[in-house]
C-alpha cells in the first residue's frame, strides 16, 4: 500500500497567498492590469467580509487573465515559478517534503488555488501530483468558470480519492501525512493519521502544530 504526504499550498508551502502574487508578477509584465485591479481586490475585500463566497471571488479576481491567450499564460507561469513562486517556499516545508520522499511516501499538492499555475509546482522532482482549482479555457480563453468546484474543504477529498482510483492505487491513510495552515483542511486532516497544522494560532484544536519558516 502507498503511504502519501499531502500538503495545502497557500500559507503551507509558501510563505504568502498564490493568487495575490501571481496577480502582482503579472502586473509587473503588463501595467494595464492595474485597471483590473479594483474589481480583483474588491471581490477579495467581499470575501474576507463574507459578502462573497470563496469561488465567486475567485472567479472575479482571475478576470484580469481574460486579456490573455491560453499559451501566452502557460509562458508567464513558466517565469512566474522561476522568478517568484519558487523564491517564496518555506524552507522547512521543503525540507519535510523531500524526508518524506526519501521515505518512500508520495507527494501530493492539494489547494483551493488556480491549478493552471500551480502545475509549475511539478518542477520539485519530489512532487508526484498536483491537484488546484480547475478554471475553464475555450478557443484558449479563460472564461469566468470553474470546472466542477473550488477545490476546497470536502472537494479536496473528493478530488484525491478521484486521482487515487484514477492511478489505480491503495493507499494507507492511517500512515499517511497531512499539512496546512487551516482548518478548512479538516476533512483531509480527518482522513490520515498523521495531520499537522502550519503556524497556526487556532489553540482549540488538537491537532499538533508545526512552526515552519
Amino acid at each position: 500500500m502507498e503511504r502519501l504526504a499531502i500538503f495545502d499550498v497557500d500559507y503551507t508551502l509558501t510563505k504568502s497567498e498564490t493568487l495575490f502574487e501571481f496577480y502582482i508578477f503579472m502586473l509587473k509584465k503588463d501595467p494595464s492590469l492595474i485597471f483590473y485591479m479594483p474589481k480583483s481586490f474588491g471581490s477579495a475585500i467581499l470575501f474576507f467580509f463574507g459578502l462573497l463566497d470563496a469561488a465567486s471571488a475567485k472567479r472575479s479576481f482571475l478576470d484580469f487573465i481574460k486579456k490573455f491567450h491560453e499559451k501566452e499564460i502557460d509562458q508567464y507561469v513558466k517565469q512566474f515559478y522561476e522568478k517568484r513562486l519558487s523564491k517564496i517556499f518555506y524552507i522547512d516545508a521543503i525540507n519535510t517534503l523531500k524526508k518524506l520522499k526519501g521515505e518512500g511516501y508520495k507527494i501530493y499538492l492539494i489547494s483551493a488555488s488556480a491549478e493552471f499555475y500551480l502545475k509549475e509546482l511539478y518542477n520539485i522532482k519530489e512532487v508526484d501530483k498536483v491537484i488546484g482549482t480547475r478554471f475553464k479555457f475555450e478557443n484558449g480563453h479563460y472564461t469566468g468558470e470553474i470546472i466542477g468546484e473550488n477545490n476546497k474543504g470536502e472537494e479536496k477529498v473528493k478530488r484525491l480519492l478521484e486521482e487515487i482510483k484514477k492511478e489505480n492505487i491503495e493507499v494507507d491513510f492511517k500512515e499517511s501525512y497531512m499539512y496546512s495552515d487551516s482548518l478548512s483542511d479538516l476533512p483531509l486532516f480527518k482522513l490520515v493519521g498523521h495531520p499537522y497544522l502550519i503556524n497556526s494560532k487556532k489553540k482549540k484544536s488538537n491537532i499538533e502544530i508545526l512552526h515552519w519558516k
